[in-house]
């Protein structure tokens, strides 16, 4: 015989409110997803913003050497 696979969630588990754990499911997947992208955007911020400014100085007006951009004087 072959054995069933048994889909059913453990503890306990209540058919009211359906519509509810469906707003709280949403309102939990939102804020998964806008913790996930913060967390993104704060690591493409720290990673980009120094090479960002120097992408912009090298495309300045008066052409700096890199040397010139990178020393503190």
């Amino acid at each position: 015989m072959a054995s069933r696979v048994s889909l059913k969630s453990k503890g306990k588990t209540t058919n009211k409110g359906s519509k509810g754990s469906d707003e709280r499911s949403i309102a939990q997947s939102v804020k998964e997803w806008t913790s996930w992208t913060m967390k993104k955007a704060k690591v493409v911020t720290h990673y980009g913003f120094i090479p960002l400014i120097i992408i912009i100085g090298m495309n300045s007006d008066p052409k700096p050497q890199l040397s010139q951009l990178l020393s503190p004087v």
